[in-house]
């Protein structure tokens, strides 16, 4: 018998900053929602069209990534689906969602108009700050010569 695969990949930015909480047990649950944008031709016009899904980041990667995961950065997620049940309290009916269960996360690039730091984290996390500049963040300069103190010319 063949098993079933449940598996998410998705690409897009964060609709708010995470909001992290604690289980009973101390467990870190931060909960974070991401937009992801599809272009489409329809005749002769290309469309966007967002569609938006609920994420939950659990454990030690939590507590630590929150601080970064605020509004604008863009992520790329792997995870897998879960459903959650409940039953309302007010009505009574069975209600359900569907949210992508995170098991890694990347940072990429960085927040549009993020402010001072734009360029992603920030060093008092030992991460990076990396300036913004204009033209997508490139510097069109090219690399600065190095003089490392070796000769050019190999002896073999």
């Amino acid at each position: 018998m063949a098993s079933d695969l449940n598996s998410v990949t998705l690409v897009g930015r964060l609709t708010r900053d995470a909001e992290l909480k604690y289980s009973t047990n101390g467990t870190a649950i931060a909960r974070f929602s991401i937009a992801n944008t599809q272009s489409r031709k329809s005749g002769d016009q290309w469309t966007e069209e967002s569609h938006f899904f609920d994420a939950v980041l659990l454990g030690r990667r939590a507590d630590a990534l929150q601080r970064y995961l605020s509004k604008g950065q863009q992520v790329v997620v792997l995870g897998t689906l879960q459903q959650n049940r409940w039953q309302d309290k007010q009505t009574g009916q069975n209600r359900s969602k569907v949210e992508i269960l995170v098991n890694d996360i990347q940072l990429v690039g960085s927040r549009p108009g993020g402010g001072q730091n734009q360029g992603g984290y920030s060093n008092q996390g030992g991460g990076y700050n990396q300036n913004s500049t204009q033209g997508g963040g490139f510097n069109n300069q090219g690399p600065a010569p190095v003089d490392d103190g070796f000769d050019d010319d190999i002896p073999f």
